[in-house]
């Protein structure tokens, strides 16, 4: 199986205030995420994590020992902060930028949101990105907002567990639905 999420922020006790997740600190987040995450991924499976997997973690081995499955991360704006060549041997890949495919479909796999992307007019291609947690005041979210084959992988609209990709398009065609833009844009 092939999972996908990103913007964990593991160890990062203010995205809890500046998401409104359901947390009471940074610890009982970071526990909820490991549980959600090992009951859906197994030691087998493929996981891509888009991004802003840990931020102000004090030791990011203690929970990268501890998550299931082939790990492939892309790079986001805060994993500089704690990536360090010691933690490579936890993923199967690290890159800024991936395109993967089955017999069906195309992913492209980013940290941040793009509007136009390689093979972007073909039916089967998506691009899944993480980047804008549940964010949709901003001058992007009519763009996303139109466009079907734009996913979200983070973990704020995908109820905080790693998902597949069929998951991934009622996610956010569910979040969609509820964050339509106001006429005004």
């Amino acid at each position: 199986m092939v999972y996908f999420t990103a913007d964990t922020h593991f160890g990062h006790e203010n995205i809890i205030r500046l998401c409104e997740r359901p947390f009471k600190d940074a610890e009982e987040m970071d526990e909820m995420l490991i549980s959600a995450w090992n009951e859906r991924v197994t030691e087998n499976d493929q996981i891509y994590i888009l991004g802003d997997m840990f931020f102000h973690t004090d030791n990011p081995e203690n929970i990268l020992k501890r998550l299931k499955g082939k790990k492939y991360l892309i790079t986001g704006n805060h994993d500089s902060s704690w990536l360090k060549q010691d933690y490579y041997q936890y993923f199967v890949k690290i890159d800024n930028y991936m395109e993967v495919s089955n017999e069906k479909k195309s992913f492209i796999l980013f940290h941040y949101p793009m509007v136009s992307w390689n093979h972007s007019d073909r039916s089967n291609t998506y691009m899944i990105h993480g980047h804008i947690h549940s964010t949709t005041d901003q001058d992007f979210w009519p763009l996303i907002y139109k466009n079907s084959h734009i996913l979200n992988a983070g973990a704020d609209i995908n109820d905080f567990h790693p998902v597949t990709f069929e998951e991934l398009i009622i996610n956010n065609q569910k979040f969609k639905n509820d964050h339509a833009p106001s006429s005004s844009t």
